[in-house]
């Protein structure tokens, strides 16, 4: 996952970015698109504008039951998985120890109810459920703002660790959950993001952004490697609103995702895992002091998936944030 930054910044012209993403796996009637990725470029309060420091806490949201084959919907019997729901829960911090050099770090809880027939489809469906949680991979990362003095541009770079429960297995049913449904991955991964806003109209009331984030695994577990991801964003957003002593600022963004095959001796299935995904995303902004609201939501417009996955109509972000 990637942030770029976190400083609630719509005084400083930041804001915006989103993500889609979700990971995928399973055989081929027992696929799933999960993850995360797509709830960590979407956060536009969390761009970095100036020293100082942000804490933060989010809840996003996402329920997979719909099954996708390639291009388009496919009949839920060519999966076996059935639903996979999910609550993120983050806590984190940033800080920028001045202009140019900052640090972040991002915990989540992860709150997931998985549904799958174990009778691969028969004439008599034996529906099983899972429901766990548990806190996930831990990301750590530094972030450099000094190329410009309006810290317009800025890289992160980092890690995404292995803390994340990776070998969950329920006690009334030992099989049930795959590599690619468990709440870690097992993997060390490399993280590399960049991000640039810029002004639209000379007076900054419309302004723009783009973003992207590299999730690449590099030391693995259980013999399973997820694939490497890439996400994109790029956005517009209106500075005018007012109401009262709050600043609202509504948000366009549309978001790019590639995730690459999952492989290793544990991976459910490597021919339904693999995605390419374009959402749009309405979203808003709230700034009242040193305190900002920030929400949206993302909709598929194009998905391809390999195999059969399930994927969601819609995902869910809400964060709040205290600036110091």
């Amino acid at each position: 996952m990637l942030f770029l930054s976190t400083r609630t910044s719509v005084r400083a012209g930041a804001f915006m970015a989103l993500i889609l993403s979700s990971a995928i796996a399973s055989n081929d009637a027992r696929a799933c698109a999960c993850g995360c990725g797509v709830f960590d470029v979407a956060t536009s309060s969390m761009m970095p504008g100036g020293q100082g420091g942000t804490v933060f806490f989010g809840l996003d949201y996402q329920d997979q039951s719909h099954n996708w084959a390639g291009n388009s919907g496919s009949h839920s019997a060519n999966n076996d998985d059935k639903r996979i729901r999910t609550y993120f829960y983050t806590a984190g911090a940033q800080y920028m120890f001045d202009r140019s050099w900052g640090a972040r770090i991002d915990v989540q809880l992860w709150d997931r109810l998985f549904v799958t027939d174990t009778n691969g489809g028969g004439s008599s469906p034996g529906l099983q459920s899972a429901r766990w949680n548990g806190i996930g991979d831990v990301r750590v990362r530094g972030i450099y703002t000094g190329f410009s003095e309006d810290l317009s541009t800025g890289i992160s770079y980092g890690l995404k660790l292995p803390t994340g429960n990776s070998t969950f297995s329920p006690k009334n049913n030992p099989g049930l959950i795959d590599s690619d449904t468990q709440i870690g991955t097992g993997s060390t991964d490399i993280l590399l993001g960049a991000f640039h806003r810029f002004a639209i109209t000379p007076d900054n009331t419309w302004s723009g952004f783009v973003q992207a984030q590299l999730d690449q695994p590099v030391l693995i577990q259980n013999q399973y490697r997820p694939g490497a991801e890439v996400n994109a964003a790029a956005g517009i957003h209106f500075n005018g609103w007012t109401l009262g002593t709050v600043q609202v600022t509504p948000i366009a963004q549309i978001i790019g995702s590639v995730r690459g095959i999952d492989s290793g001796a544990n991976a459910a299935s490597p021919r339904a895992s693999g995605y390419q995904r374009i959402l749009l995303s309405p979203g808003i902004q709230a700034d009242f002091g040193r305190f900002s609201a920030y929400a949206d939501v993302e909709f598929p417009v194009y998905q391809h998936v390999n195999g059969n996955q399930l994927t969601g109509p819609l995902l869910t972000k809400f964060i709040v944030s205290y600036s110091f």
